[in-house]
């Protein structure tokens, strides 16, 4: 993989190409943002900005006062590569809080290890309607220990208003649901991204995660798309890594919540 190119590629199509993730939701470029407006339960933030420092201070002052007036937490998803080189110190001094650092991985679905499946006694489930979606919900709030309701309700508008670009899984053990993830696919783009992936603790170390990836690569491969994209936790890098996935950057969460 060419890592550079495929970075660029990611820039062009995924950021500053940025389109809105379902209804309800808008994408708009000011100056040199771009920016995701999605209701009250879904996601709202900063997806690319290619800043100067004489004007980044204003742009962020502008974005703060676009969400808050909408009464919105928003996120600034930072990259390892944007510029100014200094644009996390002058978000955390506007008022934003930084999360854990991910790594943007990129796999090309031809080379990626597909071959894993579940372990013995799990079987992987589709979701199709809003039982499917209590059930991500359940492992969501089981595996991670944050409420789910946002994830149901924009699960659910996914499945309702256009099915042909979500993909989600549950792993089923039995009647218990251990592990959940879904795969956001972007029409127009070579680009399919993981999303969501969960397993409740006394499932994990038992390959079912890997199984979910696996899962999902091969319906991005039958449906055309060159390259997954995930943003990886220090916990699924190594799983991800053995499976495939490049690290191309570095991505940081940095979130302002209306005072």
């Amino acid at each position: 993989m060419d890592q550079t190119a495929v970075l660029a590629l990611f820039d062009r199509e995924m950021r500053e190409g940025a389109r809105p993730d379902g209804p309800g939701a808008q994408v708009a470029r000011v100056g040199a943002v771009v920016r995701h407006t999605g209701p009250a339960h879904g996601w709202n933030g900063v997806v690319w900005s290619a800043l100067e420092a004489a004007d980044a201070d204003a742009a962020i002052a502008e974005q703060i006062a676009h969400f808050t007036g909408l009464g919105r937490e928003f996120e600034w998803k930072l990259y390892g590569h944007d510029l100014p080189a200094d644009l996390g110190r002058r978000l955390v001094a506007a008022g934003f809080v930084p999360e854990p650092v991910e790594t943007l991985m990129v796999g090309e679905v031809a080379d990626l290890v597909l071959d894993t499946e579940p372990p013995a006694g799990v079987r992987i489930v589709s979701v199709t309607d809003r039982t499917g979606a209590d059930l991500v919900a359940d492992v969501h709030e089981r595996a991670f220990g944050a409420d789910a309701s946002g994830l149901r309700r924009h699960l659910l508008d996914r499945l309702t208003t256009d099915p042909g670009t979500v993909v989600a899984v549950v792993a089923m053990a039995g009647d218990e649901p251990v592990s959940a993830a879904r795969m956001e696919l972007v029409p127009g783009t070579p680009f399919a991204g993981l999303w969501g992936g969960g397993t409740v603790r006394h499932w994990r170390g038992r390959g079912v995660y890997r199984a979910l990836v696996a899962h999902r690569a091969r319906v991005a491969a039958d449906r055309g798309y060159r390259y997954l994209q995930v943003d990886a936790s220090g916990q699924s890098r190594p799983i991800l890594e053995r499976l495939g996935f490049t690290p191309l950057t570095t991505t940081t969460p940095y979130v302002y919540t209306s005072r």
